[in-house]
Formats: structure tokens, sequence, C-alpha cells
């Protein structure tokens, strides 16, 4: 990586270090490849459920692609008081689904209905993002390890999926698919284990580029629709026809993004704790202010409301780069493939089970991430920080573990229990709230830097992360 130095001669966080181009292509691209098959999904998922025609279906791919890499831009590297400044993936919000379909199924709405809540709904998060981004020091290490130990947690289920070859496909769980699975897995171990350096960082991608080598012969790889797709096509803003702004679908979307909101609160602490950045009151607003824009310009290039990609997350620490840089990178090889819809369909050909191992991997070094931070916590001296995360542990992943449980209950409520990571900073905000009290916020504005009245005399100063 490049050695920079600021005016005082003081070395570049982390955060802030540009690695060399070829490095910062190869990690970009490992992102890419971890959050892919969630980049296609919610648009392929839209169109299915509104029977769109095959053309209508490209459109909504490559604007997706687009838009994400986009968003991941604006997020990672900042634009004047939009942007966290972290190495954060972006891409369309699964939560978004059931009412993106109730708008646009709507004989007197339509997706001209649903761009125009999209785009209303990103332009109110950027008016209140100022209040949300206040909400950060709620979030002190009790909190922010809960939610991210739950952010693992509940990605397994995803990951299990893939190594089954995809749910509801024919052959789940065929020995073949189990066994691509376990040989990507071993392998990321086995480069962790006796490689350095350049090779440890690619580790995934090394691994992934082994597995789809494997699977080729084994006739695993389905390059289907590689020879029908555009080498180039365009990407055209408002191509399903003119915004329509609805109150009442606005006000749907507008629910969508404060969920979207509280859960991307717990997904950027959960990103500074990985990459050593204590993040202010300024810094949470700024991020969330940046969901609220790539919102809006998902509106006008026919995308869907943006949020943070978890599955990313854990490629932080299996790498251990923790440069925006990279996912700056990230997005600009996004966008390259929402105008080259040929190479996109050859990015999406990888095996859901070579997927699959590798997002086992992560999801578990997420969920140790997570144990990492409640290290820092005093659970000798204080019984009501192991009721705080056992509670929120077992009440924030009943939705990861029996989806239909919830749905005998009213409609409004089940975007709120839908969600684990939602579940898990409102229970472990709550909780400490109510037996820690409320946190006391540092002069620098780090998030965990004090604890509730009565736990930070508990812990020591060196069970206290520091700002630079």
């Amino acid at each position: 990586m490049t050695a920079t130095h600021d005016p005082v001669h003081r070395e570049v966080a982390p955060v802030d270090r540009v690695p060399q181009p070829g490095m910062l292509l190869m990690l970009g691209f490992q992102h890419v490849l971890v959050m892919y098959v969630g980049a296609i999904a919610v648009p392929m998922i839209i169109a299915s459920a509104l029977k769109l025609p095959k053309e209508a279906i490209a459109v909504l791919i490559n604007a997706d692609l687009f838009t994400c890499g986009l968003a991941t831009i604006l997020q990672s590297a900042g634009l004047w008081r939009f942007g966290v400044r972290m190495p954060i993936m972006q891409g369309v919000a699964f939560s978004a689904i059931p009412p993106i379909l109730v708008i646009a199924t709507n004989p007197s709405l339509g997706l001209p209905a649903v761009i125009g809540a999209v785009m209303a709904g990103g332009a109110v998060t950027v008016l209140i993002s100022p209040v949300f981004g206040k909400l950060v020091r709620f979030f002190p290490p009790i909190v922010g390890g809960s939610i991210v130990m739950v952010v693992g947690l509940s990605l397994f289920p995803i990951g299990v999926n893939w190594v089954g070859g995809g749910k509801g496909a024919p052959n789940f769980g065929a020995p073949e698919n189990l066994a691509l699975a376990a040989f990507v897995f071993v392998l990321i171990l086995v480069i962790n284990r006796w490689l350095k350096g350049f090779w440890s960082n690619v580790s995934v991608l090394l691994a992934l580029a082994a597995g789809m080598l494997v699977a080729i012969p084994l006739g695993m790889v389905d390059f289907h629709g590689v020879a029908q797709a555009p080498m180039v096509d365009m990407i055209r803003p408002f191509y399903f026809g003119v915004p329509v702004f609805d109150v009442t679908a606005i006000l749907t979307i507008v629910v969508v993004m404060v969920i979207i909101m509280i859960e991307s609160m717990g997904l950027f602490l959960a990103t500074s704790d990985i990459v050593n950045k204590p993040l202010t009151t300024r810094d949470m607003s700024d991020g969330l202010r940046a969901n609220g824009l790539a919102s809006v310009i998902g509106g006008i290039f026919n995308g869907f409301p943006y949020t943070i990609y978890s599955q990313n997350i854990g490629l932080l620490v299996v790498t251990g780069v923790k440069s925006r840089w990279v996912a700056v990178a990230a997005g600009v090889i996004l966008c390259g493939l929402g105008l080259l819809p040929k190479l996109a369909t050859i990015v999406a050909s990888v095996p859901l089970a070579a997927l699959g191992g590798a997002g086992l991997f992560m999801f578990g070094v997420v969920t140790a991430a997570g144990v990492r931070t409640l290290s820092r916590v005093d659970f000798d001296t204080s019984r009501r920080n192991v009721y705080i995360v056992a509670a929120t542990l077992a009440i924030s992943l009943l939705p990861t573990y029996s989806p239909a449980l919830f749905k005998a209950l009213p409609g409004w409520v089940q975007p709120l229990l839908h969600s684990s990571i939602l579940l898990s900073c409102i229970t472990s905000v709550g909780l400490n709230l109510l037996f820690n009290g409320i946190p006391r916020e540092d002069a620098h504005g780090a998030h965990g830097a004090h604890e509730a009245h009565g736990q930070a005399e508990a812990q020591s100063m060196a069970a206290r992360p520091v700002s630079p």
C-alpha cells in the first residue's frame, strides 16, 4: 500500500490509505463478488412478481448495478456532507420489496408511483438524517457488539442456502454442491494459514476463482444468457415513465427508509469498530444523508431504496484491508457492470455453492468481530450486561430462524419484526437504557468511549476505544 502522511507527518489512518492500483482492483472485485447475488436479486424478484417483459428486466438489473456503484462511491469516498467515508458496499434493500410490490400492483399507481415514492423518501431521509445522527451516543460497545453478533448470525441462513445451491433449486444439497462449498471454505483457510500479504488479502477472490475453475468441468457453471446479452447498454432515466408522487405511496416508503436508517446505524457501527474509525454525530448523519441521496439517484435511474450490504463487512476482517478506497473501486466496477451486460452475466455465473463456502467463512468472521467488541464490556461485575446481550440475541434472531413466526400479526407491524438487525438495534439500545441509563457522550463523539452511568466506572480505561 502507499504510505502517505498528513501535514504534521503522522501516518494516514488505515481507512484512508490507498492500495496500489492492481491490488485496489482485485480487492474491489472481491467485494463485488460477495454482494453481487444480492444486488441483482431484488430487481429480479420485483420484475418476476410484476411479470415484466425481458427487456424491462434487463433495464432494472443494469440500472440496479449502476446505481449500486454510484451509491457505494458516494458513501465510501464522500462528497461534502454526504458519505460516512468508510468501506461500505451499498445495494437495494430487501426490506423494500413488499411495499414496492404493493404500490406497483395498484392499478392506479404502478412503477411510476414507486419511483416517485423512492425519490421523495430519499429526500426526506436527507432532511431528517441529522436527527438520527445524534443517536450515536446510544451505541456503546455493549450495544455495538450485540448488533454485530446478530448481523453475523442472521446471515448464516443465507450462506446455508448458497451452500445447497440456492433456495428452491432442484439439486439443493446435492453432494457436488456441498463438496464445492467445502473446497472454497477450506481453501480460504489454507491461504490465510500459509500465505501472507497480497495472497491473504485476496484469499476470498482466489478461492472463488478456484472454485469456479473446478466447477466448470463438472457442469456446475451456467453461462446461459451470456451470448444473448449485449456488450454495451446505456442506463435510461425514468424508463417506466414520469414519476408519480402519491402521498400514500410516499409515506409507505418513508417508513421503509426509517427502518433502513436504524439498520444502517448499527452497520455503520459494526464497520467503524472493524476499521478502527470512531464515529462522530457528524459521521453518522453524513452516512445516513448519503443513503437518502442514493435513493433519490436510484429513483431517477429506475432503482429502489439503498442500504448497506452486511455480508461485505466480514470481508474487511478476512482481508485485514480497511481502506475505503477499495469500496470505491468496487463501486466503479459495479457501474461498469451496469453498462456492460455481457460481462455482468459472466460474473453472475459464479456457482452459488462456491459463494456459500466463502459466505459461511465471512459470516463467522462477522460474528467473531461482535464477540471481540463485547470483550471490552464488563461482564464480571455487572450481570446486567449479560442480560442485555442474552435478550438481544434471543429476540433479534427470531425472524432469522422462523421467518413465518409473526405472519399472523397486523400488517403494519410486519416490517419491524422481519429484520433481525432492526430488532437488535431497538432491543439492545432499549435494554441498555433500561439497565444502564443514558450513555455519556465523550468530547470526541466516538461511539462507545463511555459506557452508561455505573458501567463506566466498572470498565478500565484500556478497555475503551480511544479516538486517534
